[in-house]
């Protein structure tokens, strides 16, 4: 009786065990969950929507809800345990939708396969998990060669994000940002030259 009821309870004790074994890996072989505040998140869907860096996915949304103050949306997603050292304080993070600017159209590829979350790594070695989307893509990436300028005009004109930069009647950069100058009387705008271009900026060139 004793050598039966000890038989009885194997089954039970190891099917505990397998389904522990399973949990460990589970828990050891899943990445991090990372939160993502927007204004709004348009066609972000739970289950649907993937975060994409270079074209691979790196993760998947799981939860989309109001902000406690509701003025914002909350994305959660799940990322994989191998993009887990690229979350980190200054990683961005941006919805990639078909848009217009002034420098052309992106994202046309999102009308068939829907809205996906955009993702650019960043160069510091703190770890983060709770990130403030951008409202608009980076009109250049952190690998892009080339170099940045601070130019100052008295008007904007009808520049605007995206706008060419053209050398010799080809595009060699475009404007990434504008702004006051500290004073208020001038602005300033910023603008990132492409390699190879970026070498032919010298003290007397003109924009």
């Amino acid at each position: 009786r004793r050598t039966r009821i000890s038989v009885i309870w194997i089954i039970p004790i190891f099917a505990a065990v397998v389904a522990i074994g399973i949990a460990v890996q589970r828990i050891l072989s899943e990445g991090p969950t990372i939160t993502i505040i927007f204004k709004s998140a348009g066609g972000v869907e739970a289950g649907k929507t993937f975060i994409k860096y270079k074209d691979v996915n790196i993760g998947q949304v799981t939860a989309v809800q109001l902000a406690s103050d509701y003025s914002r949306v909350e994305v959660t997603a799940k990322i994989a345990k191998s993009a887990a050292d690229l979350m980190v304080e200054d990683a961005k993070f941006w919805v990639v939708e078909p848009r217009v600017t002034l420098g052309g159209i992106s994202g046309l590829g999102t009308l068939l396969s829907g809205n996906y979350i955009g993702f650019e790594i960043g160069k510091s070695d703190k770890k983060r998990r709770k990130f403030t989307g951008l409202e608009t893509p980076p009109i250049i990436t952190g690998d892009q060669p080339g170099r940045q300028f601070v130019l100052k005009a008295e008007t904007l004109g009808s520049l605007g994000i995206g706008s060419p930069v053209y050398y010799h009647s080809l595009q060699a950069g475009q404007v990434i940002a504008y702004d006051l100058t500290g004073d208020g009387k001038a602005i300033e705008i910023k603008v990132f030259i492409n390699a190879p271009y970026d070498q032919y900026v010298n003290p007397e060139t003109r924009f």
